[in-house]
């Protein structure tokens, strides 16, 4: 069977209470408990690239639950039907698909930029490197295998841009501010804040594991961090170009590895040339933009509303509700269910006010 005959018809945005589905749908969390009266369940979170919906199996469940695997996609058999005001599944039969079979971005959150115009783009980038060694060193990063993860890896687990071709999205949104600033900044140089921004979250496509939902660190990415990974990554490539210049390369890892901006942020060493002090509030800025976009995604066109209290921002947000035309250009994340409400206040700080946890 070829993908085209496998295209998901029925999305969860778009289920009713009442409603027979017979769809695809990817499990991203299962459990299986029991009854107060002891009789076992399966209960199941399905999702696709529209939102999540909470599903219960009554019958048969010990047999399924052998079956059913997180990150696994199925042809769900069952009836929506509300309960304590959500909606919800009630799984009558489940078959197991080949994920070779399906397309993978109708099941996962992914960019609402087409992967065809970021790879267009970056490869416009790669061609305005003037710097014969910076040129080298980028083509021969991205091609083959690097470029297929850039291009589909998300930039976060969960914070910022993390969604199948997030990382792509954020590198070229920040490195296309980059080279404006350049105009305003001439004293910047433009190749290397071009190639530090282009390669800064590189490390993030051996970071993650993001063949399946929920997005995963891999060991590496664990153990060492994607700052350390990437900078190992630019060095060995730039070993196998003759004559780079060593200022040159202390340069562009000094910027992969300080662009977090602070030691508590993960960043061994705090930015210290034009170049990575303005990547680093580059790179921080479109992860707050990417984070606002969303939050204003599930606020009504043309209205103002509160958002829920933000801890990663430490305030409130006035959100302006987004056309179908300015959504187009913000994350595929699904829209969290319910409504975001004003609290009356925000959570209790101690005397010291801690710093602003970062979006990376």
């Amino acid at each position: 069977m070829t993908k085209a005959a496998n295209r998901k018809t029925l999305f969860i945005k778009d289920l009713q209470d009442g409603q027979q589905v017979n769809d695809l749908f990817l499990v991203s969390k299962k459990n299986y408990a029991e009854t107060k009266a002891g009789k076992p369940y399966l209960a199941l979170t399905l999702m696709d690239k529209s939102g999540e919906i909470e599903a219960r199996v009554w019958e048969g469940a010990q047999q399924l639950n052998e079956l059913v695997e997180v990150g696994r996609i199925f042809m769900t058999l069952a009836q929506v039907k509300q309960y304590r005001d959500q909606l919800q599944l009630n799984i009558s039969s489940l078959r197991v698909y080949d994920a070779e079979d399906v397309l993978l971005e109708e099941f996962m959150p992914s960019s609402n930029r087409p992967s065809s115009d970021m790879k267009a783009e970056l490869t416009v980038l790669l061609g305005t490197i003037e710097d014969t060694f910076l040129d080298r060193l980028l083509s021969n990063i991205f091609q083959g295998d690097v470029l297929q993860h850039f291009m589909t890896a998300p930039a976060a687990k969960m914070m910022h841009h993390a969604y199948l071709g997030g990382l792509a999205e954020h590198t070229l949104s920040v490195t296309l501010i980059a080279r404006s600033m350049c105009d305003h900044y001439p004293e910047l140089d433009r190749d290397l804040l071009t190639a530090g921004s282009l390669l800064h979250d590189i490390g993030k496509i051996e970071e993650f594991d993001f063949s399946t939902v929920p997005f995963a660190y891999t060991d590496p990415g664990r153990l060492v961090g994607h700052l350390v990974l990437g900078s190992e990554m630019v060095r060995r490539h730039a070993a196998e170009i003759a004559g780079f210049p060593a200022d040159r390369l202390n340069n562009l890892i000094h910027m992969i590895l300080s662009h977090h901006g602070r030691y508590e942020f993960g960043s061994p060493c705090l930015p210290m040339t034009r170049e990575a002090i303005l990547l680093h509030h580059l790179d921080d800025m479109d992860a707050k933009m990417n984070l606002i976009d969303k939050l204003s995604a599930q606020v009504e066109a043309g209205h103002y509303q509160w958002s829920d209290y933000q801890r990663s921002l430490e305030r409130f947000l006035l959100l302006k509700g987004m056309d179908e035309h300015e959504e187009n250009h913000t994350s595929g994340l699904p829209p969290s269910s319910g409504h975001h409400e004003q609290k009356e206040n925000p959570p209790q700080k101690s005397s010291e006010k801690p710093l602003q946890k970062p979006l990376f």
